[in-house]
Order: C-alpha cells, then sequence, then structure tokens
C-alpha cells in the first residue's frame, strides 16, 4: 500500500499539440468562402471551419478554384474572405487573379492557396493586394491562423487567454482549485487576471476570496446589450494588485437557464482588455458549459482517486478532444489524494485508463484547505511554503504557458512518478 505523504506532487509539463508561444486568435463573425481544386485542401479547410476559433464563422467549402470563384461572383457579392487554390504556376496565377479581382468587392481580402514555393510570385502576389499566400499541402491550423490574423492589429499580440476549470464530478474541490491557480497567476506570475465565477446559484470565489460584491456576472448575462469593457470593469471585485473577481450572485430566488450564447458577450470582452481569465466552470453538462469548454484556450479537469470522477474524466477528455482536434487535449489533476481508509484508484491506473499522465496530484489536506476556506484566504496566504501552494504555482505557470515549471525537492513518492511519466 502507497503512503501519501502530506506534500503536493510536482507538476508534469504535458508535450503541448499547439506551440505555447503562439496564439491564435477567434476570428469574428465573418463569412469565409472556398474554393479548392484538390480534396486534400478541401479537407483542410473543411476541418478549419469546424475549428473551436473559428465557431463564429461562416464558411463554404467548394471546388473548382479560381475559375468557380470568377463564375460565383460575377452576379453576387463577394464575402468577408475569399480563399482560393491554384495549382498553375508563373504568369497564369498572375492572370487568373486580374480576373478574380474584377469581381471583386474592395473590403474583400483573399487568400490563395498555391502549390508553388516561389518568393518571386508571393511578393507579386502581395503587391496586387492579396492577403495570404498558403503552399499547399495546408494543414487545418494554417487556414485558422491566416483567416484570424487578417482581422488582428497590425503587430499585436492577442491579449486574453481563457482558461476553464472544471470538475469531473461534484464535490472534487474544482473551485478551491480554480481559485488558488488564479491567485497564482496573479501574485506569482503578475499577471493580470480575471476569476470568473459561473455556478450563479451556487457559487463560492466570493466566500474564498472574502468578498461580497454588490454586482457580478449575473448583471452582465441578463442584460447582454451593455456589455462592453466599462460596463464589466464595474462589475469587477479587487482581490489584489493583479486579481478581480467576477462573482457569481449565490442566491436561488431565481432559476439560472442559460442558452447555449449567453455568456459569448462576457468572455468576448474578458479575453480582449484581460490577460488571464479563469473560468470556474460548475459541473454541469449543458449547452453553454460546453460551448464554454470547447471555446477554452486550455482546459482543466479535476478529479478525486474514485470510479465515478474516473468514468466521467474520460468521458469529458473524449468528448472534449474529439470537438477540440486542432488542440492540445484536455489535462487533469487528481485532488484529495489519500483520504484515510478510503478505498482509492491509484494514479497508474488513473493515467492508464485515460492514456495520459495526471498533470498534478494533491493530497488530501482538510487542516490546511479548511483553514483557507473558512479565513476566506488563498493556501498560500496561509501557508506560503507549502508544497501545495507550489503546486498552484506550477499549475498557473503551465496553463498560460509563461514558463516551464520546475521540479520541486524530492519525495517518498519520487520514484514512482519517475516511472509514471516515462512514456
Amino acid at each position: 500500500m502507497i503512503t501519501y505523504p502530506q506534500q503536493a506532487v510536482a507538476v508534469s509539463e504535458p508535450p503541448p499539440e499547439l506551440d505555447e508561444g503562439e496564439y491564435i486568435a477567434p476570428t469574428p463573425r465573418v463569412s469565409v468562402q472556398a474554393f479548392c481544386e484538390t480534396a486534400e485542401s478541401a479537407a483542410a479547410v473543411q476541418a478549419a471551419a469546424e475549428d473551436r476559433r473559428m465557431i463564429k464563422a461562416h464558411a463554404r467549402v467548394q471546388m473548382g478554384g479560381v475559375a468557380a470563384a470568377i463564375e460565383a461572383y460575377r452576379s453576387s457579392p463577394t464575402p468577408n474572405v475569399i480563399m482560393v487554390e491554384t495549382e498553375t504556376r508563373g504568369d497564369d496565377i498572375l492572370d487568373s487573379l486580374d480576373q478574380l479581382s474584377h469581381v471583386c468587392d474592395a473590403a474583400t481580402r483573399v487568400i490563395v492557396i498555391g502549390h508553388v514555393n516561389d518568393v518571386t510570385v508571393y511578393r507579386e502576389l502581395m503587391r496586387r493586394g492579396v492577403s495570404e499566400y498558403l503552399i499547399a499541402p495546408v494543414k487545418p491550423l494554417d487556414i485558422v491562423r491566416a483567416v484570424s490574423l487578417l482581422f488582428g492589429a497590425p503587430n499585436a499580440k492577442p491579449v486574453g487567454r481563457i482558461v476553464a476549470v472544471v470538475g469531473a464530478k461534484g464535490g472534487v474541490g474544482a473551485s478551491t482549485i480554480a481559485h488558488n491557480i488564479a491567485w497564482a497567476m496573479a501574485r506569482d506570475l503578475a499577471l493580470d487576471a480575471v476569476i470568473t465565477d459561473l455556478d450563479l446559484a451556487f457559487g463560492t470565489a466570493s466566500l474564498d476570496y472574502n468578498q461580497d460584491p454588490p454586482q457580478g456576472i449575473a448583471e452582465a448575462v441578463s442584460s447582454p446589450e451593455r456589455v462592453d469593457t466599462a460596463f464589466i470593469d464595474r462589475l469587477l471585485s479587487k482581490c489584489s494588485d493583479h486579481l478581480s473577481l467576477l462573482a457569481a450572485p449565490a442566491t436561488i430566488d431565481r432559476v439560472y437557464d442559460f442558452s447555449a450564447e449567453s455568456f459569448d458577450p462576457v468572455i468576448d470582452v474578458l479575453r480582449s482588455s484581460v490577460p488571464c481569465v479563469v473560468l470556474d466552470v460548475p459541473h454541469i453538462w449543458s449547452a453553454w458549459t460546453k460551448r464554454i469548454l470547447v471555446g477554452a484556450d486550455n482546459i482543466l479537469i479535476v478529479a478525486a482517486p474514485e470510479l465515478a470522477s474516473l468514468r466521467n474524466a474520460k468521458n469529458l477528455i473524449d468528448t472534449l478532444k474529439a470537438s477540440r482536434p486542432n488542440d492540445r487535449r484536455p489535462l487533469y489533476c487528481l485532488n484529495q489524494v489519500g483520504v484515510p481508509k478510503r478505498p482509492e484508484i491509484k494514479a497508474p491506473d488513473f493515467a492508464s485508463a485515460l492514456e495520459d499522465e495526471p498533470i498534478a496530484i494533491i493530497p488530501f489536506e482538510p487542516q490546511l484547505f479548511g483553514t483557507a476556506a473558512n479565513n476566506g484566504q488563498m493556501i498560500a496566504e496561509v501557508a506560503a511554503s507549502h508544497r501545495t501552494a507550489e503546486t498552484f504555482r506550477q499549475l498557473a505557470q503551465v496553463l498560460t504557458g509563461r514558463a516551464e515549471s520546475k521540479k520541486t525537492r524530492a519525495s517518498l513518492l519520487t520514484p514512482l512518478i519517475g516511472k509514471l511519466f516515462q512514456r
């Protein structure tokens, strides 16, 4: 039987599918029409159209290349973005695009997918007003990146990163972990962050931060037409120099029913104005919670070492992986590990079932977490030198992509963890 020490286990850095140094902003509500010549390019564009970052865009894929595009727009207005694939070379590319320019509206952006890797052709296309030239074969992220950059400010890196934290089941401590991660982002990484409590009926963020804001996210969701940066700023409650809280009312005097898009205006404003946004997502499955999780930049699932958590975590990971094929898979951590006399699923068994290691293992610490909760404080405020506080700092680093996590000093579990993380 493994004896879990009263210390947190070091965070494991997962290999990302998308470079952590790169951020692709969501596209605005634009229309995109693609005219491809090869089935491979058409499939890549279709996959890009289904990517979470293009959820607001209206995309359509057709075959026929530049000739089909010219014919389509002789008698109809052009969309915001036209994407054409051409297998021609040399002057033939320029001649066909010149014909396309005669039927394009002035504000339409043109992206060309070509099969010629020639800097001279590229420069000539740019001189003639083509917005982007991609060389086949293209990947879905190439398409998403190209469309995103068309509507971003020149040389400006998008501001916000959305981190969603959700429990695999109720009572596993997902909210507590979300609040402590947001605190670590603000205090240890010196990043301006907003913790958003999405559990409007039973949210605990205001209690954990010892705040009593008169307004919060309920006002924003109920008045989407008023949502802008100034309006959100008035709803935020200051928790520290770098951390603000968008609190839930935590009352049940009304029923909170939301459509899938209810939280979009709030998240869009936060993303545009705050470097880090941590969403404390309640453990319910609905259209709006799925939309929020699918749209997040990073997802952390919190699970306890028990069968129900294992089943639910696997279902969540499988569903979100299918909905986010171009993103890093959701991360998960094990919390409340080592409850006395409770049979538990061992971390290696959990990892085997989910085909991935936990990003962190946090031991059962009732005295530490209970004291922090009752005092309205974070773990780092109660015990700054405790290994659990260090774990939250490392989780904040991994989820924001700001730095590589540092391994903590050896513990009784070091040999086990070493074997666990060897792949």
